[in-house]
């Protein structure tokens, strides 16, 4: 829908590739980034294996609020997919201003982060079950850790999704779109294997939770929040 296969884009956070295959098949050329050097290797690895490795410019190491190995405006597209902005905190204004730097007047950021309401209604039956006044301080300000609660191995912010929208409006970035991840299905894990196994009923599957996903009164029930923002010109 936001990519026409000529783009140069580049991933930031991009881990292992749990997303690099499908952007290399979308964009005219790819840059891939992480801040482990040992997630870059597996992920060049995976490309390799795959046979997508030849769609991939450049593997490069680098931290999502330093990107200085890059030059303005040198990208038509920046994704940031998984949980790097949630997991910047602090520095999310500077991890924020650096993608768009890098990215052209007109380019698109395209960025996920973790959901607060996405993740309480997951980890619900976890969460009553401890000091009620951690659960609302979580509620309250979306910082999530093992100081609180044990969701997570390191500290990580989830957004609202009206928070969202006003980090990245704040930035001078126009909001396109804005959608939830897997709200159907985010505690169904244990049943997806199986229904996987029935293409008709795993299609009907998917369309839902795309239609579901899309909806303003399920947006901030997965467990990311999705969003296509467009620089200015």
């Amino acid at each position: 829908q936001y990519l026409t296969g000529r783009e140069r884009v580049v991933e930031i956070g991009a881990g292992r590739g749990r997303f690099t295959a499908e952007l290399a098949a979308l964009c005219g050329s790819l840059v891939v980034a992480d801040i482990s050097p040992t997630k870059l290797q597996l992920n060049q690895r995976s490309a390799q294996s795959m046979g997508y490795a030849q769609r991939i410019e450049d593997w490069v190491e680098c931290d999502v609020a330093d990107l200085r190995c890059f030059q303005d405006a040198e990208f038509d597209a920046v994704v940031c997919y998984g949980g790097p902005l949630s997991y910047v905190t602090d520095r999310r204004d500077k991890a924020l201003a650096e993608m768009l730097r890098i990215t052209k007047p007109g380019g698109r950021l395209f960025l996920s982060v973790m959901s607060l309401w996405g993740e309480i209604h997951s980890h619900f039956a976890e969460l009553i079950t401890r000091d009620i006044r951690l659960v609302q301080e979580i509620a309250e300000t979306g910082d999530i850790g093992p100081e609180a609660v044990a969701l997570a191995s390191s500290m990580y912010h989830a957004y609202r999704s009206d928070e969202l929208v006003r980090f990245l409006e704040g930035a001078g970035l126009v909001v396109e779109t804005l959608s939830a991840s897997d709200c159907l299905s985010s505690t169904w894990g244990s049943l997806l294997g199986n229904w996987r196994q029935d293409e008709r009923r795993w299609r009907a599957l998917l369309e839902m939770e795309l239609a579901a996903s899309r909806h303003a009164g399920c947006v901030d029930m997965g467990s990311r929040l999705i969003a296509v923002a467009r620089k200015a010109t």
